[in-house]
């Protein structure tokens, strides 16, 4: 948990949705421990993955050196988000997930939730998939996939008591580089500061469903 007893963990879904903003700056004080961040990264990767090979790659940048880095590869604009947050989190694209199935696929049979021939089925299936995709199509599924966890984690976020903000300025092309990340695998994402919020907020308009939708 953070420091201090300041944050407030909610299981009400339409508030953590309703209420999530996109935060400027953060109580530096409040810090999150590994083990929460751990279990924060746990609930977001619950979110679901084209054929279950969980293609995503986090790096949480919590020390002030590294914190350092980050900023120096990142639009200044995003400076404050990043210096007063209790962590960014850099997530990235596993472009070579398919290397994880066998694992994946093995534990899923050990927990029970899959039978051993049913594996041995699907995998080869899987495998010759892939193998048909061209590689912009596996990096398309891939960022989807991305997408889908990068949401999630910041509404688990948000239902722990947190605030985020989604961060796309920076210098994609660097941070692998710096941060010692196989720029062949992985593939940068997108970054999510995290903390208390030192401020509401503000809330922002949607167009509405009939300006958006079309019905068949």
């Amino acid at each position: 948990m953070s420091t201090a007893n300041t944050v407030t963990q909610t299981n009400d879904f339409k508030k953590i949705v309703m209420e999530r903003r996109s935060i400027k700056s953060y109580d530096p004080s409040v810090k999150i421990s590994r083990e929460e961040m751990t279990e924060i990264l746990s609930e977001a990767t619950r979110a679901p993955s084209s054929t279950n090979l969980q293609p995503w790659h986090f790096l949480v940048i919590m020390s002030d050196e590294s914190k350092a880095k980050l900023m120096q590869i990142s639009a200044p604009s995003n400076s404050l988000k990043i210096e007063t947050s209790a962590a960014t989190i850099a997530i990235f694209g596993d472009l070579k997930n398919i290397l994880k199935a066998e694992e994946i696929y093995n534990k899923n049979v050990e927990l029970g939730y899959m039978l051993a021939a049913v594996k041995e089925q699907l995998l080869p299936g899987i495998r010759g998939w892939y193998d048909t995709l061209s590689e912009q199509n596996r990096r398309d599924i891939v960022m989807t996939d991305c997408g889908l966890v990068t949401m999630q984690l910041m509404l688990v976020a948000r239902a722990h008591g947190y605030d985020t903000n989604p961060i796309a300025g920076y210098d994609k092309e660097r941070i692998n580089e710096v941060f010692g990340l196989d720029k062949d695998r992985y593939a940068p994402v997108m970054l999510v500061s995290i903390g208390k919020a030192a401020d509401e907020g503000f809330p922002t308009m949607r167009l509405p469903i009939d300006r958006i939708t079309d019905w068949e």
